[in-house]
């Protein structure tokens, strides 16, 4: 779980590297800072405090080292609540007192997290930004909802999940506008979004249900489909339990191993990366009878324990697999994942002491079900119809690793092809590009972006839509460049390290 979020803040801070000119301004200074109108809202207290920058800490789990030279900034938290609702939700913001770059840009969260709070935006505003995020009035824990999930009587709290899932979106862009105005006596010339998993979800739900609050949106490995991959990713468990055969992770790594070892040069590359995951057919059955070594003891695979990574590659009905190759330990090991543990156990059976470590495949599937159809209109991100976002002239680039367990990577494609179906084509204003052999929210084998807002600032403020995202290895040794969906990188000849060496062409 730290691994996870440290990749996905990782990912959001190391973006947004461009830089332009600082702009004039009226300083107002912290102080004058007014309670904004915000919709539906009541804004109960805004405080502003001048902070003089230096060094700010992540939170612990996020094993991360500190956000350094950071400038003197203004902090402002807009305290607000929603009539009727009782709940309490911090906005907060932060303004650089010089340098500000004339952009304003929201700042996603990680699993249960609407934000990543100090550090994320001491990542933005060094980089020139006024930048903002919200707790949506729910706990900051990234792996459990146990604090607001339910209420007093048991019951899922509906509104503090809608909170969640959209509603505090928009709360946060309109009160950041209106403290950026205030303190800078004009308004930004752009606003941007920047998240990835549950951050890229919350760029994809601006999108559809908030189409004017953003100019552009960077919405990596977005957590959309989330009433359905947050089930789907309790399938290694289950399978495991209903076949009665829990595997060690040193047991799972031999499968991946082999098949990397057939299927790494199909690309024509011998770089642990297979370009298209599509065309990995490696038979799990291959492998049995061989032995190998666990902690320090001698097992021989079994033709029950290539039955059950196999169920684990297909994956359940109604839902996407996982890649021949990749790693499952997060999803396959022990405990469960806890993001989606704790979705069955609050949202789905209501009961937190619920036993995931015994759910069987019929209790799988009607889990499936009843997320599906209670969930999805609220926190699905998944509504094809983005007219009202193109039509505002927004810009958006999605980036997703193929060997993402936690998010599936099929879901981004299938999301962009119904985009596409519905909306024919959509590159004018939505871009998506893969990431063969990348992680979660990067890592991996593979490469990832090395600045995906650098090519998103372009595009709407210079009108250059990008064709490929220039990525790299997390260890700096090779670089890449992300195609342009459905188009797949083919290596051409020369140095296999080196960009230069492949071209994009359909699969």
């Amino acid at each position: 779980m730290k691994r996870l979020f440290g990749a996905m803040v990782a990912l959001v801070s190391a973006t947004a590297l461009v830089t332009t000119p600082a702009v004039a301004y009226a300083a107002q200074g912290c102080a004058a800072v007014n309670r904004p109108t915000v919709p539906g809202a009541d804004v109960v207290s805004v405080t502003a405090v001048e902070k003089p920058g230096g060094s700010v800490e992540y939170p612990p789990e996020f094993q991360l080292p500190p956000v350094t030279n950071v400038p003197p900034y203004c902090d402002v938290t807009v305290v607000l609540t929603h009539p009727g609702v009782g709940d309490k939700v911090a906005v907060k913001v932060w303004l650089p007192i010089s340098g500000w770059n004339g952009r304003f840009q929201g700042v996603g969260g990680g699993g249960y997290s609407m934000a990543v709070w100090d550090a994320g935006l001491a990542e933005q505003i060094k980089l020139g930004y006024a930048a903002a995020t919200t707790d949506g009035g729910v706990d900051t824990n990234t792996g459990s909802p146990a604090k607001w999930a339910l209420d007093a009587d048991g019951d899922v709290n509906t509104e503090l999940l809608k909170n969640f899932a959209s509603r505090s979106l928009h709360d946060m862009a309109v009160a950041g506008k209106a403290v950026t105005t205030q303190h800078y006596g004009r308004a930004a010339n752009y606003s941007y979004w920047n998240g990835c998993s549950t951050g890229g979800r919350q760029g994809l739900m601006n999108a559809q249900r908030y189409p004017d609050d953003y100019d552009g949106i960077n919405a990596a490995a977005p957590a959309i489909n989330w009433d359905r991959f947050l089930v789907a990713d309790l399938w290694p468990q289950v399978v495991q339990t209903s076949e009665r055969n829990r595997m060690s992770l040193c047991e799972q790594d031999a499968f991946e191993k082999a098949a990397l070892d057939a299927c790494d040069t199909i690309d024509g590359v011998a770089d642990r990366v297979v370009n298209d995951p599509r065309k990995c057919h490696y038979n799990p059955y291959d492998l049995v009878g061989t032995k190998i070594v666990c902690a320090g003891q001698e097992v021989v695979i079994s033709r029950a324990d290539a039955e059950v990574i196999r169920e684990i590659w297909d994956g359940p009905h109604g839902w996407y697999g996982f890649n021949r190759g990749m790693d499952i330990g997060w999803l396959a090991g022990d405990p469960p994942f806890e993001i989606s543990a704790t979705w069955v156990q609050y949202f789905i059976k209501q009961n937190p002491a619920y036993d995931i470590a015994k759910m069987t495949y019929a209790d799988y599937y009607r889990v499936f079900a009843e997320s599906r159809a209670r969930y999805n209109s609220v926190i699905g991100t998944d509504d094809p119809d983005l007219t009202a976002f193109r039509r505002s002239g927004g810009k958006m680039i999605t980036w997703h690793g193929t060997d993402d367990v936690l998010i599936q990577y099929q879901g981004t494609v299938d999301y962009r092809e119904r985009v596409g179906r519905r909306m024919g084509d959509v590159n004018d204003f939505y871009r998506v590009f893969l990431a063969p052999g990348a992680d979660h929210c990067g890592g991996g084998l593979g490469a990832s972006p090395v600045d995906p807002m650098a090519a998103l600032v372009d595009w709407v403020e210079k009108g250059k839509a990008p064709e490929t995202l220039p990525a790299r290895t997390a260890d700096g040794t090779a670089t890449r460049d992300l195609c342009l969906y459905p188009l797949v990188p083919k290596y051409k000849g020369g140095d296999p390290n080196s960009a230069a060496s492949f071209t994009c062409r359909r699969a």
